[in-house]
This record gives C-alpha cells, structure tokens and sequence, in this order.
C-alpha cells in the first residue's frame, strides 16, 4: 500500500503538529427505508497524540456513526479523514481492514472475547492476523495481559472471568498491536460501578503512558477520567472543552453524594 504523506494533500495537517485523528466536514448520510438520515453534518476534529477525550451525546448525536467512521468501520459520505496522517479515502477494503489491525486497538461493551479460547489466546488473535510468529505473539500477549493486571488469570476462559476481568482482557487485546489509537465504545456498559472504576483505571494507567484514547460514553462518571470532552448533537459538534480529571471526578462525586443526600430527606 503506497499512501502520500498528510502533509502533502491540501487540506491536511501538518507532519509536524500531525494528530492521530484529523477530521475535515466529514458528513454521513444514510437512507433508512424512505428516509434520508443526516448523521453526520460536517464534523471537523483533531486530536493529538497522547490526548483521552471523551465523545459524548444522547442517542441519536452521531457519536456511534463518528465512532465507526474514525475506527475505519464505515467511512464518510463527503470529507476528509486522515488517520495517524493517512488519508482514509485512498484506501480500498483490504487497506481499511490492514490498517484497523495495525493502527487502532478496539475495546467493545459486550467485549467481544472468543468464549473457547483462553485468555491468552484472545489477546493473541490480532498478531494471528497480523502473520507474527508463535513465540513473538505469546511472548507479547503476555506482556499485554500483565500490563492490565491480568498476569495470573491468562489461561481462565472467559466464563472464568468476572465481567471487569473480561473487559480487562479486551483492553490487552486491543493494545497489543501498539496501536496509534485505543477507541473505547462504551467500554464500562455492561458493568457494576466497581468493574467499571477498575476498567477506567487501566485506560487511565494506558493514558498516562502515552496512548491516545478516545472513549465514546453517554455517563458523565466515566468522561470524568479524560482530559478533554467532546458533545454532538443531531450530527454537529456543539462543545469541545478540557477538563482536569480529578476535578471533574470531584464534581461528580459532589454531585452524586447531594442527590442520594436528597433522596434520603
């Protein structure tokens, strides 16, 4: 696959202020039945490397839509977008499906994890597909699954797994490639309060590493942890902030414990 550098499509980023993501009046229109759906409506976005942001918006704000357009799933109707300075719209299908499994690590709410393969062998499939050799890929799935604390349980299966210990596994799999990207979609939906502070850890320990995360979420408890947040609304950004995370954690909390305060009055 021969692609041009970013910096030499008009319109793009520059190689040396590159963001990993670069999104220029991406629209995304759908027909559904005799409906014309405008999910999109000319987003522009950047973010660098080493940012957590949060994609935030109620049901219906094209989060899910920008979401599968960024980890090349789908791709846009007009616009550009350049992931880690490659232009998406010079791929073809067998490029978008190399550069997913090179380029972006996926961390799902329903985990996604194979439920006859150990541990180990889950976080191993993407180097599987990637063609590394056996050594390489366990010694590297190894390292991946310590790395979120999962040291001891890489030979369980998943139905020996609590709900945050699978979640835990997905986040092995989706950075043992060493992606340019984690994209998290809903990554604490299927689970309790405490499985969920335990998932947000480890994207937070991954963030303060260096890795760029973005994680789509509707709970303004977990957006807390990230640097940055992102609202869409019917298909347009409408806020774009930075936030310290220990204050908005703290704001959180000041408000969840004023509403059980109230509940209990």
């Amino acid at each position: 696959m021969t692609v041009p550098a970013a910096d030499t499509i008009v319109g793009a980023p520059s190689t040396m202020t590159r963001p990993v993501i670069a999104l220029r009046n991406v629209v995304k229109e759908y027909r559904m039945g005799d409906t014309d759906v405008h999910a999109l409506r000319g987003v522009s976005l950047d973010i660098a490397r080493g940012d957590f942001v949060a994609v935030m918006g109620a049901s219906g704000s094209g989060k899910s839509t920008l979401m599968n357009i960024v980890g090349c799933l789908d791709v846009p109707t007009r616009g550009r977008f350049w992931l880690d300075g490659v232009d998406v719209r010079s791929l073809d299908d067998d490029d978008l499906a190399r550069i997913r499994n090179r380029k972006i690590g996926f961390v799902f709410q329903s985990f996604n994890l194979l439920p006859r393969m150990s541990a180990l062998a889950n976080v191993e499939l993407p180097l599987v597909y990637a063609g590394v050799r056996p050594h390489e890929r366990r010694l590297r799935a190894t390292r991946a699954l310590e790395a979120v604390g999962l040291g001891e349980r890489m030979d369980h299966y998943p139905s020996e797994l609590s709900g945050g210990q699978q979640q835990r596994a997905a986040v092995a799999r989706a950075i043992v490639t060493n992606p340019s990207l984690i994209l998290a979609d809903e990554p604490t939906g299927n689970l309790d309060t405490e499985s969920s502070l335990d998932v947000m850890s480890v994207l937070d320990g991954l963030h303060s590493q260096g890795r760029t995360v973005v994680l789509i979420t509707h709970e303004e408890d977990i957006a807390a942890y990230t640097e940055r947040v992102v609202k869409l609304r019917d298909g347009r950004i409408v806020d774009d902030y930075p936030q310290d995370p220990a204050a908005a954690r703290g704001i959180h909390m000041a408000h969840a414990q004023a509403g059980r305060s109230g509940a209990s009055s």
